[in-house]
């Protein structure tokens, strides 16, 4: 199913702008995302078809069936309560069903986890990215060779350094593994390679070390210490960084370039702005999408901020946050049984 067949037959129940331009903080180039919210066919329903969610090929366009949206909505999840509550002027099309569903109906205390936290997570990649932008990872990649050491009395030498330093090539040293420690590995030496000894590693690729068949009687030139976690903790680092490399939007990357403060700042302004509105939903039990400080999100977005100062902001309303749920004339979460029967009347209108 795609979005065109829920249009072209008719199953379309709500349909609304999302993202920058529901929240007023679109620039010339922000994209247009659009959410909503659609019903199955009554063979779809109650087969064994039932599909929850529909999304165009680059995810901005994103449809729920109506299920799954009141499922989402109980769980209070920021996007979802955003769509009910689009702004008038984002709403593209509204099925007169959807009447039965306002978001007083869903608000509760359950927005202090679901908004701050989302918030949480938004304060985690701006820090990811700032890890990311000042130390950035080299495209060379590091073989298992950049993590062998040599252990010489109290220090250690790097081990291509200690092959170098004796004029030997990694490929005729033999490898065995030492009883009770780990990655610890006697290093033996054929020069003429006649033991057939297969390397420290077998290729650059190679993600351990390699074990030889060492004759009886030969004297081992050293012991050799593989720091495995350290390799296995850049191999992650290493996979993220390039990922994010090649899958970043390319002109927000030069745009916190040019702010030069280090981190992704329209992470940290949708942080604030989740933050701000969790606050105001537990203050006063309503949600804006629309937000009123436009001026300074996109301040905040645009990198006129240092970043310490937005984890100051962002610590200070987290306080407030913890101490307005103590206090809010919300409820702990949303009436479920009251909310299923609304969904079961809406189906047998919409199903006759």
């Amino acid at each position: 199913m795609t979005i065109k067949d829920i249009k072209d037959s008719g199953l379309l129940l709500l349909e609304c702008i999302s993202g920058s331009k529901a929240y007023g903080l679109d620039t010339p180039k922000s994209d247009t995302d659009i959410k909503g919210v659609y019903y199955l066919s009554k063979e779809q329903f109650y087969g064994l078809e039932y599909i929850p969610q529909v999304s165009n090929e680059t995810n901005d366009e994103v449809y729920y069936e109506l299920g799954r949206f009141v499922e989402l909505l109980l769980r209070n999840n920021p996007n979802i309560l955003e769509l009910l509550a689009s702004p008038a002027q984002c709403v593209l099309y509204r099925h007169a069903v959807m009447d039965q569903l306002s978001p007083d109906m869903f608000l509760s205390r359950l927005c202090k986890d679901t908004f701050a936290g989302y918030a949480l997570t938004q304060v985690r990649k701006a820090r990811g990215y700032k890890k990311k932008f000042v130390n950035p990872v080299e495209e060379q990649r590091k073989s298992v060779l950049d993590f062998c050491f040599i252990p010489q009395g109290a220090v250690s030498q790097p081990l291509k350094q200690w092959l170098q330093q004796h004029n030997y090539a990694q490929e005729y040293c033999g490898l065995s593994a030492i009883a009770h420690t780990k990655g610890l590995y006697a290093l033996f030496y054929n020069a003429g390679g006649s033991l057939h000894y297969k390397g420290v590693i077998g290729s650059e690729l190679a993600n351990e070390v390699s074990l030889s068949s060492i004759p009886k009687g030969e004297k081992e030139l050293a012991y050799l210490f593989f720091n495995s976690e350290g390799y296995s903790a850049y191999c992650r680092e290493y996979r993220e960084y390039w990922d994010w490399m090649h899958k970043r939007n390319e002109g927000r990357y030069l745009g916190n370039v040019h702010h030069g403060k280090g981190y992704d700042a329209k992470n940290m302004m949708h942080t604030i702005r989740l933050l701000q509105v969790a606050q105001e939903i537990l203050n006063e039990g309503r949600l804006q999408v629309m937000r009123p400080n436009r001026e300074e999100l996109l301040a905040i977005k645009a990198g006129n901020y240092q970043y310490e100062e937005l984890l100051t902001l962002a610590n200070t309303l987290m306080q407030q946050i913890e101490s307005a749920a103590l206090t809010s004339a919300l409820p702990a979460e949303p009436d479920r049984e009251k909310i299923e029967k609304v969904l079961i009347a809406i189906r047998h209108e919409l199903y006759g």
